[in-house]
């Protein structure tokens, strides 16, 4: 079956793949534009399984509160360049909107758009940390999110009973900018703690 410029141009706006690509799958499905969108879809996954072993350290932190919910998703990537890119952080926004509404779990209902990601931008994609907050009755929930370079880098969530969603957002702004090891004195270590009192013992003495 033959096919046309027009076909190769409305694989590529479906697919996101080049225009060579785009015309090979074609040429090896006869024209049959949903087959060679198959056929392109397990050749990228074939080639994104070969970016296993590569380091994905950059990324995108996506924050989402609402209706004293929150919920903080990281996108891992190779490259800032592809973290940055409205394609990717459009796809953080939507898996955090995703786990507000439905819970951590529910990330799995997108697992085949994160993979034609990986197809798209060529790179090893990964989802990161998934946290989910919905407050107790009575209590407020509230968060912040740090910018660098057009991206969330950083996302803090906060519940606390009583007070004000003011003190919450203060709270998560300083955890952002802070980033304690511990929530309170119960979970330090007592080695650690000893090794904090001699350091300002030292302090005082000087």
């Amino acid at each position: 079956m033959s096919f046309t410029a027009k076909d190769v141009q409305s694989l590529r706006q479906s697919t996101g793949a080049g225009m060579m690509d785009c015309k090979k799958a074609l040429e090896n499905n006869n024209g049959d534009i949903e087959e060679a969108k198959q056929w392109l879809r397990e050749k990228g996954l074939a080639a994104s399984a070969k970016r296993d072993d590569r380091d994905n350290n950059q990324g995108v932190v996506a924050l989402v509160v609402t209706n004293n919910v929150g919920a903080i998703v990281k996108l891992k990537s190779e490259t800032d360049f592809v973290a940055g890119s409205d394609q990717f952080k459009g796809e953080a926004q939507a898996l955090a909107e995703l786990v507000a509404a439905k819970g951590e779990a529910a990330v799995a209902e997108r697992s085949a758009i994160l993979d034609d990601l990986k197809i798209v931008l060529k790179e090893k994609i990964e989802l990161g940390e998934v946290v989910r907050i919905e407050a107790a009755a009575g209590n407020i929930v509230d968060s912040y999110q740090h910018i660098q370079g057009g991206r969330g880098v950083n996302a803090v969530l906060v519940e606390i009973e009583g007070g004000s969603v003011e003190l919450a957002h203060d709270i998560a702004v300083h955890i952002a900018f802070a980033r304690p090891k511990y929530l309170n004195r119960e979970e330090i270590p007592a080695d650690v703690l000893e090794k904090e009192k001699a350091t300002l013992e030292a302090i005082s003495r000087n």
